[in-house]
């Protein structure tokens, strides 16, 4: 299952950066037993300032077609490390090709794309910039597939 991470902005060098790119690529390593990735990530950005209808038109043509939808959202489900995994396997072994997790702009996700969205999660109830909750995403993503491999990476 291809995983693609939409996302508003663009993640510039630095330490950020840094981890995102470590995450992922553990992910990439770990995943490939598993049918999980390769991941990609789909960077977008509003330059006219349209504000998130325009945000959420740029990142509807990012979404790969027929892709199940999660995104990312201060109101969406929280949920542990091992159930996130679980949900992961269960999305791929659904016969899901394509997963595309959504990372609105400051203002978040417009509402007419959260409703198409078939999943949505949340790290919590704190908001977090969306720069950083793209480096949170890389290493969820990678802990998940540690998790399904047995891997030592998850200590629960």
């Amino acid at each position: 299952m291809r995983v693609h991470i939409c996302a508003v902005g663009r993640l510039r060098k630095g330490p950020a950066r840094d981890l995102y790119d470590d995450y992922l690529t553990r992910f990439d390593r770990t995943g490939r037993a598993l049918a999980l990735g390769p991941s990609k990530l789909h960077e977008v950005e509003d330059k006219k300032g349209g504000g998130m209808a325009a945000e959420a038109a740029l990142l509807d043509r990012a979404i790969p077609n027929s892709a199940l939808i999660c995104t990312l959202d201060e109101r969406g489900k929280v949920m542990s490390s091992p159930d996130f995994a679980r949900l992961l396997a269960k999305w791929r072994d659904n016969g899901r090709t394509d997963l595309a997790f959504v990372i609105g702009g400051a203002d978040g996700i417009d509402a007419a794309l959260r409703a198409r969205a078939d999943a949505s999660l949340s790290f919590g109830a704190m908001v977090w910039p969306h720069m950083l909750v793209r480096v949170m995403l890389s290493e969820q993503l990678y802990r998940a597939a540690s998790i399904l491999s047995g891997g030592p990476y998850h200590r629960a």
